[in-house]
């Protein structure tokens, strides 16, 4: 069910009606790419999501079989070495329901930061654990480095002969992964659909595979999928259409200045902001334009949120929603527009996924740029390599100026602008509780937007905004000492540095592209640091 409440719904009902004028929902389903723009190029190749559902319930007897092979075969964890579209869908499928009994564990490693690959390694048993390399391109630089470094550890448990057992890998066809995968005795090969971009994979093998392992009942999953999927199509009023009217509403709503786009979700249901972020950031945050998510913030009075932001929450039934209702009530009740999004239970996120997933291409027609490319995120790719290529020729890294005052960089904002948070550290619960005293401290000083983005997963999520949408971030990157390392078999480089090379990459990106950037390096108790911080901020 959808609901709004507030000001301004003459600007979605205008939008509504000159993407009805324009016939945009129905050329979408006809997969027209002059919906967005004349070039065809990542565009036709890019609208699989449109109809992958489908096909995915015809696998569905397949991926069951395959996780009862698996839970047979004595497997304690699965851990999914993965990207961008490749993870952050499975990570939210992960933190909304867990494992079924007898099921293994799945963990969700997207990071090069050596502390947080440590401490996957000593939770599981290296023999008894699968690993999911989950790649699109299949030549992730985090995901082969991940690949070779777990498979030293397999190696060593089981024997080089029988290694390959322990891997599984999700690709699209033709690519080096795939023939890797064959040559070296995976367990199994699963080939999506080449049609998919990353971002809107999460209804295809990339998140039904690692969903499937956990015994998630992905038959329900994608019929609640394939239910709003029809209350989408082409021959549905547009303003009964779901995700049109979001997708409407999302457009209009930025372009009057409400860009930030604020999700409030019920506890059970968090960590949906995990995806749709990336969704959303990726997609529109291009030609100096954009949609600014803005996900996981702390709850505060209304008085501390401006006029540029539209707030969506998504009310999970039966959940404890005494917090976050009375946070909406009083949100709504000042003046903001409120878009309220009721799922009946958990498995009904199959459904907002392709909700979500159709708005965001709508919104893009909206905004008139094209939501499938990510035309920055190759640049700080690019800078890595060359950072790199510089270490291992001279054994150090370039020297780059930054300021590094958080208090400077802040008192630079003005009406409208966010502060983006990039922390290349590990998310312990006492990290993430000092980061949102910061948020916090931000939001209150400074009356403005708060988003927090972990290095270098965020670099294939938030990271194409930054650099390809408009100018009003301001960007406060932070890194940390190391006090761990790790070797990457094969390389002439750690982890370590790895990290290291992709923090300073994308901070000479946002450098060449004119962004408001400073850089603080932490000690050792990063905590501790960031609470300091947030108290001279406040």
């Amino acid at each position: 069910m959808q609901k709004f409440q507030g000001p301004d719904l003459l600007l979605v009902e205008t939008a509504l009606a000159d993407l009805e004028q324009r016939d945009v929902v129905g050329r979408m389903w006809r997969k027209d790419h002059t919906v967005w723009k004349p070039d065809p190029t990542e565009i036709t190749n890019r609208l699989g999501w449109v109809d992958v559902i489908d096909a995915m319930r015809g696998q569905v007897p397949e991926l069951v079989g395959f996780a009862r092979q698996v839970r047979e075969a004595g497997f304690r964890h699965v851990v999914l070495l993965g990207m961008g579209g490749s993870s952050l869908g499975p990570e939210v499928l992960r933190q909304t329901f867990g494992s079924a009994a007898s099921f293994p564990e799945l963990m969700v490693l997207d990071s090069t930061v050596p502390a947080w690959v440590l401490a996957v390694q000593e939770s599981i048993d290296p023999a008894r654990t699968l690993f999911l390399v989950s790649s699109k391109s299949g030549g992730t630089i985090e995901v082969m480095s991940l690949y070779k470094y777990f498979r030293s550890l397999v190696e060593q448990a089981v024997g080089r002969e029988t290694f390959g057992q322990n891997f599984v890998a999700v690709t699209d066809p033709g690519t080096s992964l795939e023939k890797l995968a064959r040559e070296q005795g995976f367990r199994r090969v699963f080939l999506n659909p080449h049609d998919i971009g990353g971002r809107y994979s999460v209804l295809s093998y990339f998140g039904l595979v690692p969903a499937a392992l956990t015994g998630l009942d992905v038959a329900t999953l994608l019929e609640r999928a394939g239910a709003i999927h029809d209350a989408c199509a082409a021959s549905v009023p547009i303003r009964q259409n779901p995700g049109a009217w979001l997708g409407a509403a999302m457009g209009a709503f930025a372009l009057s200045g409400r860009s930030k786009l604020t999700l409030i979700a019920s506890s059970s249901i968090g960590s949906f902001g995990l995806w749709v972020e990336q969704l959303i950031a990726e997609s529109t945050g291009k030609e100096g334009k954009g949609i600014i998510p803005i996900a996981d913030e702390p709850l505060m009075d209304p008085q501390f949120y401006g006029d540029d932001r539209v707030f969506v929450y998504l009310r999970l039934e039966g959940d404890d929603n005494t917090s976050p209702d009375a946070a909406v009530e009083g949100i709504a009740e000042s003046g903001q527009p409120v878009v309220r999004l009721d799922l009946p239970d958990r498995l009904d996120l199959g459904a907002e996924f392709f909700r979500w997933e159709l708005a965001t291409a709508v919104a893009g027609a909206v905004l008139g740029i094209q939501p499938f490319d990510q035309p920055n995120v190759q640049q700080s790719k690019d800078v890595t390599s060359a950072v790199l290529r510089e270490y291992q020729q001279s054994g150090r890294f370039p020297e780059i100026a930054a300021p590094s005052s958080p208090r400077d960089l802040l008192l630079q904002s003005q009406a409208g602008d966010y502060l983006a948070i990039m922390a290349y550290l590990r998310p312990t619960p006492e990290v993430e509780a000092a980061l949102t005293e910061l948020r916090r401290a931000v939001m209150e000083r400074f009356r403005v937007a708060t988003t927090l983005g972990y290095g270098p997963r965020f670099l294939h999520s938030t990271g194409q905004l930054h650099k390809g949408g408009p100018g009003n971030g301001l960007y406060l990157q932070l890194v940390a000492d190391r006090t761990q390392n790790i070797p990457i078999p094969g390389e002439q480089y750690t982890f370590g540095t790895l990290c290291d090379a992709q923090a300073l990459g994308d901070l000479q990106a946002l450098q060449a592209q004119g962004r408001r950037v400073a850089r603080v390096r932490l000690g050792t108790d990063n905590a501790s640091e960031i609470r300091r911080m947030a108290r001279e901020l406040a």
